[in-house]
């Protein structure tokens, strides 16, 4: 008999604890008894969300990249009932949209429902995404046939107005050759919380403007994960203005899949009062002569607090990468923060890749001059923050978008 004591391992201790996870999980079984029959792929993807979330909680200031952000205090007492977001369009000549619960049996909607969570980063946690999958219901499937070119933006209204939470999802194709800009507009009244989750492939050498707008309550919690996918030549193009919500988590990942990809990701966030939005991007470049920019512009006044975490990976095969990003924020007060972190993961020897960062306040010597010219100091503070948030919506091409986005920021400074 041997002498030697069997040795016990003790488990590794996790960084989550499962309380506001039970929470989330409180209202499934309801859910689940109104809901008909899933098909199997369905009720597997549930499954997978369900189990996650039992041993998991949400993700919060203990992941590193969420440190900024803690989630799980703000939605602490949502879950137990789900509310139905309204989801309306305008419909646009040969683009066809409907109801995704309608579209899940065509392969494509299925292949992108299918998907399994992202591999965890420094950045992500797949917890959101299986809360998406767990509680799938209400969205929309967008499919534009190759060779089309919209001659019209399909403007997209996504609404809440009870204090709930609300899962939303959004599948999105565009086929070889064709062209299309979306404006995405959430709004909502409350207390909420919006947990959204948005599938986008580009095919080879189409090409999608894709403008998201958030408005919602400042009392709502606002979190949207976007996963694109750009094939052989193909762009996406996005621009983002937030001016809503307590709290907001924009994560957006970009994978560039074939030669020619490109991905040019811009936003603008207008934050007061104890607002608080968290900016996180990750443009991974998997083929070679891709080009991804981050492009963002925080203003943040009162006592509210900016996040950006933006980070570019550039895998081996991937040579002649150019990949940029760049995060200005504008401080116009004492109790405002700012949190910035850029990061490049490089693994090619033949690329072009660089980040900038800036904090600080309003230029005084313009403020100076454009007085000393007999403006009021109000007006002049006001004109150089519209100059710093149109550093990036002058990038919108479409000129009536591109105003529309401008009078926004001009109400927020009303």
């Amino acid at each position: 008999m041997s002498n030697v004591a069997a040795i016990k391992k003790t488990p590794e201790k996790s960084a989550f604890f499962p309380e506001t996870a039970e929470r989330v999980l409180a209202g499934w079984a309801a859910f689940m008894a109104a809901r008909p029959k899933d098909p199997e792929w369905l009720a597997q993807l549930r499954a997978q969300g369900a189990d996650y979330l039992k041993t998991r909680d949400l993700p919060g200031a203990k992941l590193e990249g969420w440190k900024y952000t803690n989630l799980p205090p703000l939605v602490k007492q949502f879950g137990d009932t789900l509310g139905q977001t309204l989801v309306t369009f305008d419909p646009v000549p040969g683009v066809l949209v409907q109801p995704l619960t309608a579209a899940q049996d065509m392969d494509w909607v299925r292949e992108m429902l299918s998907r399994p969570a992202p591999v965890q980063d420094a950045n992500a946690d797949p917890a959101l995404w299986h809360l998406c999958n767990l509680y799938y219901r209400d969205g929309i499937a967008i499919d534009v046939p190759a060779g089309t070119e919209a001659q019209n933006a399909l403007n997209i209204a996504m609404a809440c107005d009870e204090d709930l939470l609300y899962i939303v999802h959004t599948a999105i194709r565009l086929q070889p050759n064709s062209r299309l800009t979306i404006i995405e507009d959430h709004r909502g009244k409350g207390a909420f919380w919006k947990n959204a989750l948005s599938h986008i492939r580009v095919e080879e050498g189409a090409h999608l403007v894709h403008i998201r707008i958030q408005e919602d309550s400042d009392k709502a919690v606002y979190t949207q994960t976007t996963e694109v996918e750009v094939m052989k030549g193909g762009t996406y193009e996005a621009v983002a203005l937030y001016t809503g919500a307590k709290m907001s988590r924009n994560q957006v990942h970009v994978r560039l899949m074939e030669p020619g990809a490109a991905c040019h990701i811009n936003g603008v966030s207008l934050m007061r009062g104890e607002q608080h939005a968290d900016t996180t991007i990750l443009a991974e470049h998997l083929a070679p002569h891709c080009e991804s920019n981050q492009n963002m512009r925080t203003i943040l006044g009162d006592r509210a607090h900016g996040v950006f975490q933006g980070k570019i990976h550039v895998h081996r095969p991937a040579q002649k990468t150019d990949g940029y990003q760049l995060s200005k924020a504008l401080l116009l007060s004492e109790g405002a923060e700012m949190d910035t972190k850029p990061e490049l993961e490089i693994y090619a020897d033949d690329v072009k890749c660089s980040h900038g960062a800036t904090t600080g306040r309003l230029d005084e010597e313009p403020m100076f001059y454009m007085q000393s010219r007999g403006i009021p100091a109000d007006e002049a503070r006001a004109l150089l923050i519209e100059a710093f948030a149109a550093e990036v919506l002058d990038l919108v091409k479409d000129d009536v978008v591109r105003e529309n986005l401008a009078d926004r920021v001009r109400e927020w400074l009303k």
